[in-house]
């Protein structure tokens, strides 16, 4: 049945009224435009005004009362308050409503039980953190002082303007204005794919909105696989990455950032690891997916998140980042100016250090990155200058480290000559004019690992030839990318989603 979009709204606009009421009035008796002569008027005026939002709210209360749909909601509200039970929850997904009164269905405390683990995750969760410069004591000293302005002026520029830049899909003007989208989003996930929407409390407090879609019953092999969606810098699951692996027969898992749609809280990256973390637990001790079941899918600014879990979550069987980047830092760069250099420095690795590139080394299982070759976002020039796309670094850093013995500077030569192609029939040419043979690669590598079986990095081509080693570098490169010929934005379709390369 279709679902019915009921909008709950709450008494807050009548309580903001009010207050701009009383405030009006303290406001004009401090400055002296009322005198005492004018009170009793103006006493009379704000009299009149209360009368009328109070009748407004009767008046709401009561078209509510007499309205059988609304009745029939919060009776069914009630039900699954008190009985929370699956039945009960399919009648409340029918309903779209302000989020803050949707049932608790997994909290951080469900998993962390003890009084130490408790304690550890009210503090958060460990993310990875800038090191420090080694000073003596009284350089240190002088250096806080000194330096005092400027940690000033990051705080607030952080947690003003520049966390709204960095995600604007937090800005409420932009939520209310994409609410009639949102809404249609998530009932087409209910109504079209029997999504089951849930809320979860991180261990920071802020409640989380996700919607998970189950195909394990329809018998595919990718239904057996949940894809965890981590949206962009202004994605929501009801109209973001989620609709991708969904055509793909995969079981997925969307959430939206801390502050996005019914998600509560402030994207700062510690907010985002946490969110994370409990979308983890839930799909792994509610859902009752294993780590090994699980792939984590991110697009753009959703890759620090997702290189964090598979960071934190070694076991996670893979990661796929489209239209990601290596480092935040020097996409910042590009759009403050350059006076600006220090301040954003010190801003983006205090507040905002979104280090994908650091994290992603951290883990060992397979990887595949999706590079749009229009992009306008993440690129440092423009979308024409496909090298400056911040994606080739996070390549380029993730081989270096896999396999340093490849990765010379002659390795990495071919492998940015392979990058630089600016379409497809170029770089089928810089691959073909290498020779590589893509079996012999495949035969070497496996080799090593039967040899060894050992965590990267691999020593792997320490005794080769330098044309050994160039086949290698462009088998992995491509092995590891694969691009995609549109801008940021669009949509990937599901014919582009693969599972990374395994050997």
């Amino acid at each position: 049945s279709k679902c019915l979009l009921m909008s709950l709204e709450s008494g807050r606009q009548m309580k903001g009224y009010t207050m701009m009421v009383f405030a009006s009035l303290l406001l004009c008796l401090s400055l002296g435009f009322i005198c005492s002569s004018k009170l009793v008027p103006v006493s009379q005026y704000v009299g009149t005004v209360l009368v009328c939002l109070l009748g407004v709210a009767c008046l709401r209360g009561w078209g509510r009362f007499r309205n059988t749909d609304y009745v029939q909601f919060i009776t069914i509200l009630e039900e699954t308050k008190k009985n929370h039970t699956p039945a009960s929850k399919k009648k409340l997904r029918c309903y779209d409503f302000d989020f803050s009164h949707w049932p608790l269905d997994f909290s951080w405390t469900e998993v962390s039980t003890t009084e130490c683990q408790i304690k550890l995750s009210k503090a958060g969760v460990s993310l990875l953190r800038p090191e420090p410069r080694l000073r003596g004591a009284a350089d240190s000293v002088l250096h806080s002082v000194r330096t005092l302005p400027c940690h000033i002026i990051s705080f607030v520029i952080a947690h003003t303007f520049g966390r709204r830049m960095l995600y604007p899909g937090s800005v409420g003007l932009l939520q209310k204005a994409m609410r009639p989208m949102l809404q249609q989003g998530q009932a087409k996930l209910i109504e079209e794919f029997d999504g089951q929407r849930n809320k979860l409390v991180a261990c920071d407090g802020n409640e989380i909105d996700t919607m998970f879609v189950d195909r394990r019953r329809d018998g595919g092999q990718n239904g057996q696989t949940l894809v965890i969606c981590c949206e962009g810098n202004a994605g929501f699951y009801e109209v973001g990455c989620m609709n991708t692996p969904l055509e793909g027969g995969y079981s997925v898992l969307g959430w939206n950032h801390p502050g996005f749609g019914g998600s509560t809280g402030v994207p700062f990256p510690q907010n985002e690891a946490n969110a994370m973390d409990v979308v983890i637990q839930f799909a792994v001790h509610k859902l009752g997916f294993s780590l090994s079941d699980i792939v984590i899918y991110a697009w753009s600014i959703g890759g620090f998140t997702a290189s964090w879990a598979v960071m934190s979550y070694p076991e996670i069987q893979s990661l796929v980042l489209d239209a990601s980047f290596d480092d935040l830092l020097p996409l910042a760069l590009k759009v403050m100016p350059d006076s600006w250099r220090p301040l954003v420095q010190h801003t983006v690795r205090q507040y905002m250090n979104l280090n994908n590139a650091a994290q992603v080394l951290k883990y060992q299982g397979p990887v595949l990155l999706i590079r749009r070759t229009r992009d306008e976002i993440i690129t440092t020039t423009g979308p024409e200058d496909i090298m400056s796309n911040r994606g080739n670094d996070l390549l380029l850093k993730l081989l270096q480290f896999r396999y340093p013995k490849i990765m010379t500077d002659e390795g990495i030569r071919v492998v940015r000559q392979w990058l630089g192609a600016s379409s497809p029939l170029e770089e089928a040419s810089v691959y073909s004019g290498y020779e590589v043979d893509d079996d012999w690669c495949v035969s070497v590598l496996q080799s090593y690992q039967a040899d060894r079986d050992v965590s990267f990095p691999w020593s792997v081509g320490e005794d080769m030839t330098l044309e050994g080693r160039r086949q290698l570098a462009l088998f992995l490169a491509r092995k590891y990318m694969r691009n995609f010929e549109a801008t940021h934005c669009t949509p990937l379709p599901a014919i582009e989603f693969h599972p990374p390369w395994r050997l």
